[in-house]
């Protein structure tokens, strides 16, 4: 889905209350990071980032709370689409930053912590699919454009094509011990690609929208 340098509380222009917010948000991705989320704290947060706990805790609330902020900033700062002029080099490019992310020490443990949390935490799982849904609905005009050029079928699900270019890679983090390399991220792009010239995300509607 590609949210490569997708990190917390990316320095951005603003006054007070966003650089807070920034300092908070990059505290929660490496206590998260760290420690996973059954060890998220409000009060240590607020010690990693130093502001005050009352100033936390107003204005989140929750750690599930915070979670839900951090991965709508990380959808936020996640990097654009690459629009290479071929499907293929534009979900090779897709899953070289879905790799690089997941391939980060901090990045990969951070997003195993999240989905982790999301089996269990109704919000983080809602918060966890907006974010996917987000950097789904980002790439999958190069599908689109791949339908327009005659390089896949008429009626692909251009979303499901772009899901199936990261779930190899989120299979190899989460069960695997596969090295999630660039050649793994470039098979997964490329098993998308076949697939698709063959029909297989084809929507059951018969390619209504």
């Amino acid at each position: 889905m590609g949210f490569e340098d997708a990190r917390p509380g990316t320095v951005r222009p603003g006054g007070r209350t966003a650089r807070v917010r920034t300092s908070v948000l990059r505290a929660a991705g490496d206590a998260l990071a760290e420690h996973g989320f059954a060890h998220l704290d409000l009060a240590d947060v607020a010690r990693r980032a130093e502001v005050g706990k009352t100033t936390v805790y107003r204005r989140w609330g929750t750690v599930t709370s915070l979670v839900a902020d951090l991965l709508l900033d990380m959808a936020e700062q996640s990097l654009p689409r690459t629009e290479t002029g071929s499907l293929l080099g534009d979900l090779k490019a897709n899953a070289r930053l879905v790799q690089r992310t997941l391939a980060d020490p901090r990045q990969g443990a951070l997003f195993k912590a999240v989905i982790a949390a999301a089996t269990c935490e109704a919000k983080t799982a809602e918060a966890l699919h907006r974010f996917y849904d987000i950097r789904v609905k980002e790439w999958a005009p190069c599908v689109q454009q791949a339908v327009d050029r005659g390089e896949v079928p008429e009626g692909t699900d251009v979303h499901e094509v772009i899901r199936a270019v990261s779930a190899p890679l989120y299979y190899r983090l989460l069960t695997s011990s596969a090295p999630l390399d660039e050649a793994a991220a470039d098979q997964a792009a490329e098993a998308a690609v076949a697939a698709a010239r063959a029909g297989a995300y084809l929507r059951g509607d018969g390619g209504r929208a």
